[in-house]
């Protein structure tokens, strides 16, 4: 019998080879990749969310965002692209100074400006939305009930269904952020209550359970097994809410293919199954993904690749 030689694929963009494309632009300085990627991608939401976020992570640590800019001042993917580039680096300068340490409050307020500049470049974009509600997190204390409100009506006009949007809000609500561990189930919840089959927001209470995992993790010495959280992943209820994002989501779908941007919500529900030990979601779903996979969640409980190994033996799963 032949060895099974299996190794998942770790690709960063998630196996989109026009944003690969792009990123390799930015490596070596252009910017014209970049505006020929958002023109083509035009409104698909899922898509032109996937490749801005990543982009903006890739042109973090270069000036191709202002190059575009100040070659093209009123274009509003330029403008797209460079509020979420400003967000990125908040958070690289935030990650930098460690966890509860403070950053410069100007380069929070840099990046919320840049992001309601292009708002009112790219009127019907909701990417923008997404990039405010993100930065938001940074201040110490967050920000108005109010001002987070309208930032999030306008997200949903415009996008009512958007996973990467309702996430964003779900960090913001956790107890890492500003928020608390029963605010961000409730809002997830209430999430997947409301959306249609089909839709991925069900995916929501398996992003809170890792959040609430991330969360005494952080607060472990050594960063091993958080203490108390031994059935966190396999309880009557774990389990239950991966079946009922199974039957929500993945049993509405239309598409068996898996977009790019669809490929971190599929790996927080074929992690969620694996170790709830809910073999009848799990398999299909590891078998859905193929090679392809996310790092996270899995690094939060391992190595990524060999966890995803083992589980498909375990499963039976065959490429």
């Amino acid at each position: 019998m032949a060895r099974d030689r299996f190794a998942p694929d770790f690709d960063p963009d998630c196996g989109d080879k026009a944003l690969s494309s792009a990123r390799h632009d930015i490596v070596i300085g252009r910017w014209r990749g970049l505006r020929e990627l958002l023109l083509t991608t035009g409104p698909d939401w899922l898509a032109r969310g996937h490749r801005v976020r990543l982009l903006a992570q890739a042109c973090a640590g270069s000036s191709t965002a202002e190059s575009w800019l100040a070659a093209e001042p009123n274009s509003g993917d330029a403008l797209v692209l460079r509020a979420a580039t400003e967000t990125a680096r908040a958070f690289n300068l935030a990650i930098a100074a460690g966890r509860g340490a403070q950053i410069d409050r100007n380069r929070i307020d840099g990046a919320v400006l840049a992001c309601l500049a292009a708002t009112e470049a790219y009127l019907d974009d909701p990417t923008p939305w997404v990039s405010l509600i993100s930065v938001a997190r940074l201040y110490p204390s967050g920000v108005r009930r109010q001002e987070l409100a309208r930032w999030w009506d306008e997200l949903h006009r415009r996008d009512p269904y958007s996973a990467e949007g309702h996430l964003q809000v779900l960090h913001y609500y956790s107890a890492r952020w500003h928020g608390s561990h029963g605010l961000m189930y409730d809002f997830a919840r209430d999430a997947a209550g409301v959306a249609p089959r089909g839709c991925p927001l069900p995916v929501l209470v398996q992003y809170a359970r890792v959040e609430e995992y991330r969360h005494a993790l952080d607060a472990t010495p050594g960063r091993s097994a958080p203490v108390g959280l031994g059935q966190h992943w396999n309880n009557d209820g774990a389990v239950s809410d991966v079946r009922r994002t199974w039957d929500r989501w993945i049993m509405g779908r239309r598409e068996n293919a898996v977009a790019p941007g669809e490929l971190r919500d599929l790996s927080h529900l074929a992690h969620a199954a694996c170790l709830a030990g809910a073999e009848d979601v799990a398999a299909p779903l590891l078998r859905v993904l193929g090679r392809r996979a996310t790092p996270t969640p899995w690094s939060l409980t391992g190595d990524p690749a060999q966890q995803i190994v083992r589980w498909r033996k375990e499963w039976g799963v065959r490429e």
